[in-house]
C-alpha cells in the first residue's frame, strides 16, 4: 500500500511561502544579532572582560549566545537604546544651537554689531541703512 504524502513543496505557492518565511526569519535573527552586539558595546555597566565574554559567546555560539543575552540582559536593551537616542538628539540640538548662533540674538545685538561694522568703515552708510531695515523688519 503506497500512499503519497503531500508536502508543502508539492504546491508551488506554499513552497514560496515557506521560503519567504525562512528568509525573513533569517533576516530578523541577523538584525537581532547586530542589535545585541551594538548593545554589548554601548552598555557602560559592563566591564571590558564582561563585554569580551558576551561578544565571544555570541560569535562562537551565535544562536545560543543571542538568545541567552536577550533573556539575561534584554530587559534593559530598550532603556539603553532610548538613552543613546536621547543623547544623540541632545547633541544634535546643541550643534544646531551653536551653529545657528546668530539666530538667537536680539535685534539690539544685531544693530550694535552693524554699528560696530559701520564705525570700522567696513560698510557704507547706505549699506548700514539697508541692513538696519532688514533687521527691523
Amino acid at each position: 500500500m503506497n500512499s503519497s504524502v503531500n508536502l508543502a513543496y508539492d504546491f508551488p505557492l506554499l513552497g514560496a511561502f515557506w521560503a519567504i518565511m525562512w528568509f525573513f526569519l533569517w533576516i530578523m535573527w541577523f538584525v537581532l544579532l547586530v542589535r545585541v552586539v551594538m548593545d554589548i558595546f554601548r552598555d557602560d555597566d559592563l566591564s571590558g572582560w564582561a563585554k569580551t565574554g558576551w561578544l565571544l559567546f555570541t560569535i562562537v555560539l551565535p544562536f545560543l549566545g543571542v538568545f541567552v543575552y536577550v533573556i539575561a540582559r534584554g530587559k534593559d536593551m530598550g532603556k539603553r537604546e532610548q538613552g543613546h537616542a536621547r543623547a544623540k538628539q541632545e547633541q544634535t540640538e546643541r550643534y544646531i544651537r551653536e551653529t545657528a548662533g546668530s539666530a538667537g540674538t536680539s535685534e539690539a545685538d544685531e544693530l550694535a554689531r552693524l554699528s560696530e561694522i559701520r564705525a570700522r568703515g567696513d560698510i557704507t552708510d547706505d549699506e548700514y541703512r539697508r541692513a538696519k531695515e532688514k533687521v527691523l523688519h
